[in-house]
């Protein structure tokens, strides 16, 4: 399985402070996100999130589960996460440092897998989600929303690969949402929700799947 770069981890924990100061651009969807979710997890789910930045979604679900595991590569975006949780006093939200891929879950299995706005920044989707599937219980959601670059944004497939040379973006792995299907049922899962925004711009395929 092919794992995130050291030059992927140092861009990440570069943007931390960046990324945690700047505002929701999208309240309302993220809203929808945030209810839709809420929907499959109950006050005995033990949630995986990989790829959770600082922890802000993690820490507004918190309440309604017993457990989340938030993981991400960029140490800097964890020390945010904690620093929130503990001023919260969210005490049932563990930040650890370390990509799915190489994540072992040392027998344990979850409930609910979350994965937003990550999948696309992975170096191998297919396996990755196959990995997912993997972690969670039979019948457990992987939940995920992905930026699906294939489709309408032909120009970014050369401005990305320039911008990673500078520096200025990290990889990108480009997916259509005819990708995104097929990954999500060859790793074994069937599609229970979608919402997409009907917004103009780049936007995301938020998808609710069970484990087959």
């Amino acid at each position: 399985m092919k794992t995130a770069s050291k030059s992927d981890q140092r861009f990440w924990d570069r943007l931390a402070a960046k990324y945690a100061s700047q505002p929701i651009s999208d309240q309302e969807t993220y809203e929808q996100k945030l209810a839709i979710t809420r929907k499959y997890l109950t006050p005995k789910s033990s949630v995986f999130e990989f790829g959770c930045g600082t922890g802000s979604t993690a820490l507004l679900h918190a309440p309604y589960v017993d457990y989340i595991l938030a993981t991400d590569l960029a140490q800097n975006m964890l020390d945010v996460g904690r620093v929130k949780a503990a001023e919260a006093d969210i005490q049932n939200v563990d930040f650890q440092r370390i990509g799915i891929e190489e994540f072992d879950p040392d027998g344990h299995s979850f409930d609910v897998v979350l994965g937003l706005n990550i999948l696309h920044l992975c170096r191998d989707p297919e396996a990755v989600t196959k990995k997912v599937h993997a972690l969670l219980k039979p019948g457990g959601y992987f939940i995920q929303s992905t930026v699906c670059l294939k489709d309408g944004f032909s120009l970014l497939r050369f401005l990305i690969p320039a911008m990673k040379l500078a520096g200025k973006a990290p990889h990108v792995t480009f997916l259509s949402k005819t990708d995104l299907d097929r990954l999500l049922d060859e790793a074994g899962f069937e599609q229970v929700e979608s919402f997409y925004p009907d917004k103009k711009g780049i936007t995301a395929h938020f998808i609710v799947a069970r484990k087959r």
